[in-house]
Parts: structure tokens; sequence; C-alpha cells
């Protein structure tokens, strides 16, 4: 079963995303009008852009999630689809992603925060 198309799948029925080639080489990515919000790698993994000020307001509950990989001093989670509830987990975070972007205060995405697939070692801690 490939749960990435089934949560692309969802996510596309939301209006206020867009279908589009990921800036990291990812086939597929959905994004705002704005800013690429989600893109999956594979069959099993999708990234979500969250902000880093994002993260470091629920990094706790984040990291309660086996589920969610974090790279230290990035704005994308992982998410690892293996399950429906994997999917439901991704759909609350894209939710949060998109809250994110409407943040008027978004100083610490200053920086150009790219994807996941950087070669940068993955942290949890």
């Amino acid at each position: 079963m490939n749960t990435a198309r089934h949560a692309s799948e969802r996510l596309m029925s939301w209006p206020s995303l867009i279908a589009d080639r990921a800036a990291c080489g990812a086939e597929l990515g959905l994004r705002t009008a704005t800013q690429q919000i989600v893109h999956f790698h594979g069959d099993h993994e999708a990234d979500v852009h969250l902000t880093r000020a994002m993260i470091a307001r629920i990094r706790p509950a984040l990291l309660g999630s086996s589920a969610l990989r974090l790279r230290a001093g990035s704005g994308w989670v992982t998410v690892r689809l293996d399950t429906g509830s994997d999917i439901d987990l991704l759909a609350t975070l894209v939710s949060a992603a998109l809250q994110a972007t409407g943040d008027p205060y978004p100083g610490d995405d200053l920086a150009p925060d790219h994807c996941t697939r950087t070669g940068r070692p993955f942290v949890c801690s």
C-alpha cells in the first residue's frame, strides 16, 4: 500500500493547497500561493514545513511520536507514513503548517530552510 499516495490525495482536496513539483526534486509537493508546505519522498515519507518557530513551540509533542524525525535547525519535519493514523498525523501537521505561514512574526524563517534531504543527520533531542 502506497500511504504517501493516499496522503497526497487527501491533502490535494484541501482548497488552500496547490500540487506542484517540490523544490528539492521530489516529484510531488503541495504549496500555498507563497510557499511549499509538504512534499513526498517515496511511498512512505513526507516532509512538512512547520517553520523553526512552530517546531520550537511544539517540540515536546513532536518528540513523543515515533513516526516523526526532526533535524537540528530545520523548519521541516519528516513523517513516516506506515498507517492510517500516520496519515492523520500528517494532515494535522499540514494544518499547523498552514497556520504557521500566516504567522506575523516569521523572523526565525529568514534563513534558507531546505528539505530534509540535504545529507545532514536527523536528531530527536
